[in-house]
């Protein structure tokens, strides 16, 4: 089967890193024009340029803080009317670990504004040209967390749970469009994100970074961590045509890591 996204223009939230980088980068190389968004303005334009000169095609990037919700809205909302796209990558940074007896009402409120208000909305500025043109892809970065919730992850199991349900919503809404709407549960990749939860995970337990991901790996049956590269495959996928018939799913690519079915 061959995937082709030539004439697509992809937006991908998060993408100078980490799994957001690797779904950017197998759209580009899918045939897609992407747009890069995360707060690292020099970091998406080195991508943009390389992606550029391995793909031919001109890739762009706009650098933005999802953690001011105000100023995010502006910024994408003036993009997208001026640059739509049709495939829409919800992706963001994670809001901070901790347990819900180290969390507060503001803290869930900021995370709400991170992860589902910054969803909504773009998908939202996204949503009229692909109702127009009666074809476009919706595709939510989430966790296994919002199946079975990690104890030292209050924040993301709680709101990344509202994401799934609205995505699995809306995918009934917008269906008879022509427009798909899926959601990833990810499972524990190779990135710094996850290292960084490590590295907090092990400070709380006073054991080393090593000891805390050699017993993720335990847990997993596939006995090792996810590529990035991985992610950006079954993205690819659900980007395409071949997924046409593939909606309203929240996908565990966990490696099988998830109990439940």
């Amino acid at each position: 089967m061959q995937i082709s996204l030539e004439g697509k223009h992809a937006l991908v939230g998060g993408s100078s890193k980490g799994i957001g980088k690797a779904v950017a980068r197998q759209l580009a190389e899918s045939g897609a024009r992407v747009t890069l968004v995360a707060r690292d303005e020099k970091r998406l334009e080195a991508l943009a340029r390389e992606w550029e000169a391995s793909t031919g095609k001109a890739h762009n990037w706009l650098a933005l803080d999802y953690t001011d919700l105000q100023r995010y809205q502006e910024q994408i909302g003036a993009y997208l009317r001026k640059n739509p796209v049709d495939i829409l990558v919800n992706n963001t940074q994670g809001p901070p670990a901790g347990t819900t007896l180290e969390k507060s009402v503001d803290d869930y409120q900021q995370a709400f504004d991170l992860l589902f208000k910054s969803a909504v909305y773009t998908t939202l500025q996204a949503l009229p040209h692909m109702q127009q043109q009666g074809w476009g892809r919706i595709i939510n970065i989430a966790s296994v967390s919002v199946r079975e919730p990690l104890g030292y992850l209050a924040l993301s199991n709680s709101i990344r749970a509202a994401v799934v349900s609205w995505a699995k919503t809306l995918a009934g809404d917008v269906g008879p469009m022509g427009i798909t709407v899926n959601s990833v549960l990810t499972g524990y990749f190779d990135t710094e994100r996850l290292q960084q939860l490590n590295d907090k995970k092990a400070e709380t337990l006073g054991v080393s970074p090593a000891e805390v991901t050699k017993t993720l790996i335990q847990q997993v049956p596939v006995r090792r961590l996810g590529r990035p590269e991985e992610y950006g495959y079954l993205a690819a996928f659900l980007a395409s045509d071949q997924a046409a018939y593939l909606t309203g799913a929240a996908i565990p690519l966990d490696g099988g890591l998830l109990r439940s079915y």
